[in-house]
């Protein structure tokens, strides 16, 4: 039972984690790319996610690894997202 409760609390905490570092890497994507943007904090979470996965691909493919390496590719992979977002919301 504590096991499972032990399992259950590590998967809430890292997706608070998660959501936290998505902030954090989300805004810094923002904040390097000023403009307007129509999202809130909530699209700031997904875009640093979704950011820090896509880095996280790209710079696997060339080997690049560590931790400088791997908040780079976060920021460089949301700021890509966030150059799509952009063009995709502009045309609308």
């Amino acid at each position: 039972m504590e096991a499972a409760t032990g399992a259950a609390m590590g998967g809430v905490i890292g997706i608070l984690i998660v959501a936290v570092v998505g902030l954090i890497v989300g805004a810094i994507a923002k904040l390097l790319m000023p403009g307007p943007d129509p999202g809130g904090w909530f699209v700031t979470i997904l875009l640093g996610i979704a950011g820090s996965w896509v880095g996280g691909y790209v710079f696997g493919l060339f080997g690049l690894a560590g931790v400088g390496a791997s908040l780079v590719g976060a920021v460089l992979g949301a700021m890509l997202l966030l150059f799509i977002y952009r063009l995709i919301k502009g045309k609308k």
